[in-house]
């Protein structure tokens, strides 16, 4: 499980919808200033990782 530290990134005074398409509005800023729930940003970083091994184990086979 992935858990993300969001206690510095930032509130905007506008809703906007979510980066990752969860169908839901946010006021909270991932790092790039995109609108992004903390939870969906964890879930995508998780899925990303599975991928990212695989492809890393493929190059030093």
């Amino acid at each position: 499980m992935v858990y993300l530290d969001w206690r510095r990134h930032q509130v905007s005074a506008r809703l906007a919808a979510c980066r990752y398409r969860c169908g839901g509005r946010t006021y909270l800023r991932d790092e790039d200033g995109k609108p992004a729930h903390k939870t969906c940003a964890e879930a995508a970083l998780a899925a990303a990782r599975p991928a990212a091994a695989t492809k890393d184990r493929r190059k030093l086979l």
